[in-house]
């Protein structure tokens, strides 16, 4: 085995495999054991242990990061942060898809950049990693590929819980909780409308409206966020 083949990829990984066998193992696809019969191993099984280690470490470091959100929350998020699509685009950028060894049918066929296989080969990698050097290298790996895309999610997750959001940063620049009013409730019983003002250190920061008193209150929190900056703020 040609240990030096696998440098370029364990440097964009910031890791350096102890066994590269695991790493070559990871990056071997199915078509390319059928087709080879001295080749007895494929990347399917690091594939289940990297899919379950992926998702530990994602909802520990999201459970960590956003205090405020809820279940709900950190299910969606989670599920975007280790979705195939993401998996795909990461492998990309790390330009797996060159380093499998996979059949020449599946070659033809484009095999290389099919989005299944790059997110199959970059959860086999992960397991490899895991297998190679424990927890505290997967959690490595994983802070390098993973975080830095993980900012694209903070603003999914003000819109999702962004009375939590407006609740952290108003607590950080004034030491208060944000203070809600209905400044107008309207229509039939079945049908009401409520205008909601959110005060933030005693002015009004930001209105919302909806059909119910937690959707106004969710869009006035929206509101203010904007009007602060809220985007942005201490991230």
């Amino acid at each position: 085995m040609n240990k030096k083949r696998y440098r370029p990829l364990e440097k964009k990984l910031g890791y350096r495999f102890k066994k590269s066998n695991l790493l070559a193992m990871a990056l071997t696809h199915r078509s390319f054991r059928f087709e080879n019969d001295g080749v007895d191993t494929d990347n399917q099984r690091l594939e289940f242990l990297g899919d379950a280690i992926l998702g530990m470490l994602a909802a520990t470091h999201l459970y960590r990061v956003f205090e405020e959100s809820d279940e709900g929350v950190l299910t969606r998020l989670r599920s975007r942060l280790t979705s195939g699509k993401m998996l795909a685009r990461i492998a990309a950028s790390l330009e797996l898809g060159q380093e499998l060894d996979i059949g020449k049918g599946e070659e033809r066929t484009g095999g290389r950049s099919r989005p299944s296989n790059l997110a199959d080969a970059l959860e086999s990698v992960l397991g490899a990693v895991y297998l190679d050097g424990g927890l505290k290298a997967a959690e490595k790996v994983f802070a390098k590929l993973f975080l830095p895309v993980l900012d694209e999610y903070r603003i999914d997750a003000w819109h999702d819980n962004p009375k939590g959001r407006l609740q952290e940063v108003s607590q950080q620049k004034w030491r208060a909780a944000p203070r809600y009013r209905v400044v107008e409730e309207s229509g039939p019983a079945h049908e009401r409308n409520f205008v909601i003002d959110v005060f933030l250190n005693g002015t009004v920061a930001g209105r919302g409206e909806g059909t119910s008193k937690r959707t106004a209150e969710m869009n006035a929190a929206l509101s203010a966020m904007k009007s602060i900056g809220g985007s942005d703020q201490d991230e």
